[in-house]
């Protein structure tokens, strides 16, 4: 059993992930603002802390002792500092993203991003778009806390039921109400993981014995053409495209794809993509149609 501390986590996919600690007898603590309800009740502990202010990291987890700390909140540079001035634990895990390649491209790897030769800036998260201030981050880790034992850990878009950003129902819901869309990338082919499997390799994770970069992500690609014909087929109702329309959440996305070699190498098997992506659109179909 380990002692495992989770800085966000009460929503998306960091339920499932929890869930799996539980299952793997961890004791789990959760350190949130205390905001966010969720169905975990007495299962863990509970710390209230504002991740975004150093005192209040300090004031509260000073004097704890973790094995392992998943952070799926950490977005900039200056939170990863704060977590480290802050935190006694021999293993830190950091939730990165895919964003940080530039620019993603077929067989994406963890070697082409290390966080070393770039300029470290420190930073809040509202100084620079979502991709650098997940780059700075890394950079923190990797130019100044290189010595600590941490991991980040690399996904694409993570999708599922529970996705609160709901940009894919996006493309679903637009096609079913005619509401005409700006897409710019409809045949690129892209990578995403499911969101319940996106928290059980977290979980995963906890117990190996890895640093540095490692991506995530599921089994083979799809274009968002071949998702607005699934439902354009099931519908009967022809998606709009135009330029004039809604602007898409996944625009300027390039065709990519992302390598699990590494993955694979301690043993973990993602889920192929197409075997559960319809399933998803199908639901999101069923919630449309429900309106």
């Amino acid at each position: 059993m380990k002692k495992i501390l989770v800085l966000g986590g009460t929503r998306f996919f960091g339920l499932p992930m929890i869930k799996e600690l539980l299952a793997k007898g961890h004791e789990v603590t959760v350190a949130t603002r205390g905001k966010t309800q969720d169905d975990l009740g007495s299962s863990v502990k509970r710390l209230v802390v504002d991740r975004n202010d150093p005192d209040s990291m300090k004031k509260v987890l000073s004097g704890r002792h973790f094995d392992v700390v998943i952070d799926k909140i950490a977005y900039c540079s200056n939170d990863i500092k704060y977590a480290m001035e802050s935190l006694d634990c021999d293993k830190y895990i950091h939730m990165s993203s895919t964003a940080v390649y530039d620019p993603k491209h077929w067989d994406t790897r963890e070697t082409e991003f290390d966080g070393i030769d770039k300029e470290l800036i420190w930073c809040s998260r509202a100084e620079f778009p979502y991709a650098e201030v997940k780059r700075q981050a890394e950079c923190a880790l990797w130019q100044k806390y290189a010595d600590r034992n941490w991991i980040a850990v690399r996904y694409p878009f993570v999708i599922g039921p529970d996705d609160y950003t709901k940009r894919l129902l996006f493309y679903v819901e637009h096609t079913m109400k005619s509401v005409p869309m700006h897409i710019d990338n409809a045949d690129c082919q892209m990578g995403y993981i499911r969101s319940d499997e996106a928290g059980k390799f977290l979980a995963f994770l906890a117990d190996q014995n890895i640093t540095g970069a490692i991506n995530g992500c599921s089994y083979g690609t799809i274009s968002l053409r071949e998702i607005l014909d699934y439902v354009e087929k099931k519908t009967g109702v022809k998606a709009i495209i135009s330029t004039e329309g809604e602007e898409a959440p996944y625009n300027g996305e390039v065709e990519y794809s992302i390598n699990t070699e590494r993955a694979e190498k301690l043993g973990y098997r993602f889920s192929n993509l197409k075997d559960w992506i319809y399933e998803l659109v199908d639901y999101y179909m069923e919630q449309v149609g429900r309106q």
